[in-house]
C-alpha cells in the first residue's frame, strides 16, 4: 500500500510555510518561480452532499472558481479548498462530480464517462453509514474505492488517490432510530474511519484516509463544538452539523476542508493565518478561525494505528457483530 503522511517537516513544505509567512503577498510568485507551480496540478473530488456542503452557505461558496461536472453549479468544499490553496501559494485545477444520498458505488456504475481520466490526485467520499443498508458495514465501501482506483491508476499510474472519512452524525446518534443510538457521539466518527482504513489497506493504489471526522471529534472533545444538539448549544461552543443534524454546518465545512487542505497539501493548516479570506467571505471570526486550523493540524499530526492493529479490530468477532446487527436496521437509513 502506498500511503501519504501529513508531511509537515519536509523540505519543501517548510520552504513553502517560510515564505507565506514572511512574505505573504509574494508567497505565489516565489513558489511559482521555485516549484514550477505555474503547470496547475488536477484534482478531482468525488461525493455526495458531505462533499459539496448541503445544508451551509459553503455550498455555493464561490463556485466559479471549481469545475462541477455535472453541471449543477455547486462550489462546495471543493471550493474552499482552491480558496486555500491559492491563497497558500499553490496552483490547483479543481473539479467534484457529486451526488446527494449516494455512494461510491453510484459514482463506478452511472459516472465515469465523467470521472475516469487522468487526474493527478482524487478524494473519494462514500455514503455517511458508509452502506446505506447495513450501517458500519464497510464492504461497499472497500469493493468499490478500489475499483475506482484501479480505474483511475489505468489512466495515470502517477495519480494520488485519498479517501474521506466523514463525521458522526448527530440523528444516528440521538434518536432511538439512529444506527448509534445510545453510543458516544465520537463513535460513528470511529466506527466510520476504521472502514475507510479498511478501503486503503485493502487496495495497494490508494494512499491514505483524511480524518475529517476525527477532526470534529476533537472539536467537541476540547470543547470548541457542541456534541449535542438536541438538548441546545452551550454557550460559547458552535455546531458542527446544520439544521437537520446529520449534514455539515458552515463551521463543520470549514473545519473538513482545513483537513483536507492539509492532508493533500503537506501544509501545515496554520500557515493560512487568522486572516484567512474565506472565512471572512463566510463569517467566520479569526478567534474561531484560530482554533480550526490548530484542530486539523493537531489531527493531521496525530499518529495513524498500525495496519495490524485495524486488520485484528476487523476480523473481530465483536466488530461483525454490530455489523450484523446494524443491518437489521436498514430501514433506518436517511438520505446522505
Amino acid at each position: 500500500m502506498n500511503r501519504s503522511t501529513t508531511r509537515f517537516p519536509g523540505s519543501l513544505h517548510a520552504f513553502r510555510r517560510f515564505v507565506h509567512r514572511s512574505a505573504r503577498p509574494l508567497a505565489g510568485i516565489a513558489l511559482a518561480l521555485s516549484f514550477g507551480a505555474a503547470q496547475a496540478e488536477s484534482i478531482l473530488f468525488v461525493g455526495n452532499s458531505f462533499t459539496y456542503a448541503q445544508g451551509s452557505s459553503v455550498m455555493q461558496f464561490n463556485p466559479g472558481s471549481v469545475t462541477d461536472l455535472n453541471g449543477t453549479g455547486i462550489g462546495g468544499i471543493p471550493a474552499l479548498f482552491k480558496a486555500f490553496t491559492a491563497q497558500a501559494g499553490l496552483n490547483y485545477d479543481v473539479s467534484l462530480e457529486t451526488v446527494g444520498g449516494s455512494g461510491l458505488d453510484l459514482h463506478y456504475n452511472t459516472k465515469m464517462g465523467l470521472i475516469n481520466k487522468p487526474w493527478d490526485r482524487v478524494v473519494l467520499q462514500s455514503y455517511s453509514t458508509l452502506d446505506a443498508a447495513r450501517p458500519g458495514n464497510p464492504a461497499t465501501l472497500i469493493q468499490y474505492s478500489g475499483l475506482l482506483a484501479d480505474a483511475l491508476h489505468a489512466q495515470n499510474a502517477n495519480v494520488k488517490i485519498n479517501l474521506m472519512a466523514t463525521w458522526s452524525r448527530a440523528d444516528q446518534t440521538y434518536p432511538p432510530s439512529g444506527a448509534w443510538y445510545g453510543q458516544s457521539i465520537y463513535q460513528m466518527a470511529e466506527d466510520v474511519y476504521t472502514g475507510y482504513l479498511q478501503a486503503d489497506q485493502a487496495s495497494d493504489k490508494i494512499d491514505g484516509v483524511i480524518p475529517v471526522g476525527l477532526a470534529w471529534n476533537r472539536a467537541m472533545s476540547q470543547g470548541f463544538a457542541d456534541t449535542n444538539p438536541y438538548d441546545g448549544i452551550d454557550a460559547g461552543k458552535v455546531k458542527l452539523w446544520a439544521s437537520d443534524n446529520y449534514h455539515a454546518s458552515m463551521y463543520g465545512s470549514y473545519l473538513e476542508a482545513l483537513t483536507i487542505f492539509g492532508k493533500i497539501t503537506g501544509l501545515d493548516p496554520r500557515s493560512l493565518g487568522a486572516d484567512e479570506t474565506a472565512a471572512a467571505q463566510l463569517g467566520i471570526t479569526q478567534a474561531q478561525v484560530r482554533v480550526m486550523q490548530q484542530l486539523a493540524f493537531e489531527q493531521l499530526a496525530a499518529p495513524v494505528p498500525e495496519p495490524s492493529t485495524w486488520a485484528m479490530l476487523a476480523a473481530g468477532v465483536g466488530l461483525l457483530a454490530v455489523w450484523r446487527r446494524r443491518g437489521v436496521q436498514s430501514s433506518r437509513r436517511s438520505s446522505t
